[in-house]
């Protein structure tokens, strides 16, 4: 179950891989299918790919995506149209061709004896934790999603989600699914009536630091996966630095995901070493 990203079997590479399928799935947000043998088998819950996703000048640095899921030698990839990279992706075809270099990154780690998971998600915040709820789902954990969206439509994955976890709870802004309002609300409400052993969020870092609160609150341990712009991927431009207890930590390599409590979300509290 969840095998730890650290695992020295599980070496990032480049591997030349296929578009299976490229599908939009909400209004700006879709869902790329790779064919990605090599990565498919290696990465763990949590993890990226670093993309090359066209030629030309715009393209020189490559674009991280954490991985959705991972099955008989697919890859997907949950990816939102913000800028002329995922534009890029969006336009891309069946039987294109494309590099990735990956797995990349430290994904999440479950704890010895989980027996119960909240999971909580913002937006696209979903996109790394699919592959997560489906592991845990598989080894008898029971796991509780919590996801919050803007509108029904932007509810990404509810699917999966709703296909192999044991409860799903929504919020929305608008109240088109779920109760109307942040997420922030039903998962302070599961803590009261609940008792997790473990809890894992991706989504607006606002968000985050809020469901951290609510964790260390109730002592249950939570990890976060935290976005950062990236160069090069591998920990050496030093571009995507998370403020950490411990200094300033790399996202790439040292994250994307860390113990909720090592961070320091106010950046002017960064200790003076790294």
């Amino acid at each position: 179950m969840c095998k730890h990203a650290d695992n020295p079997e599980s070496r990032p590479a480049l591997e030349r891989v296929r578009v299976v399928g490229n599908e939009r799935i909400a209004p700006g947000v879709g869902i790329l299918t790779l064919q990605a043998p090599r990565c498919a088998s290696e990465v763990s819950p949590g993890q990226f790919v670093h993309l090359r996703v066209a030629e030309g000048r715009d393209f020189i640095l490559r674009r991280p995506f954490s991985v959705h899921r991972a099955y008989d030698g697919m890859i997907e990839i949950l990816y939102q149209v913000l800028g002329v990279g995922t534009r890029a992706i969006s336009l891309l075809e069946r039987e294109q061709t494309l590099d990735l270099v990956g797995p990349l990154g430290r994904g999440w780690s479950a704890p010895e004896g989980l027996a119960h998971a909240l999971i909580v998600t913002g937006g696209l915040g979903a996109a790394p934790l699919g592959m997560l709820a489906e592991e845990l789902a598989a080894a008898g954990v029971a796991v509780t999603v919590a996801m919050g969206a803007p509108t029904q439509e932007r509810l990404v994955a509810r699917g999966l989600y709703e296909t192999v976890v044991r409860r799903v709870v929504l919020a929305t802004d608008d109240g088109s699914a779920g109760e109307r309002g942040f997420v922030t609300a039903p998962v302070k409400r599961l803590l009261a009536e609940s008792t997790f052993d473990q809890m894992y969020v991706c989504g607006p870092e606002v968000m985050q630091r809020l469901v951290a609160d609510m964790a260390k609150e109730a002592n249950v341990p939570c990890q976060v996966s935290l976005e950062r712009l990236m160069a090069c991927g591998i920990g050496a431009c030093l571009s995507c630095v998370v403020s950490t207890r411990d200094g300033l930590k790399r996202a790439c390599v040292d994250g994307p995901v860390f113990d909720a409590e090592d961070v320091l979300w106010d950046s002017s509290e960064v200790p003076p070493k790294h």
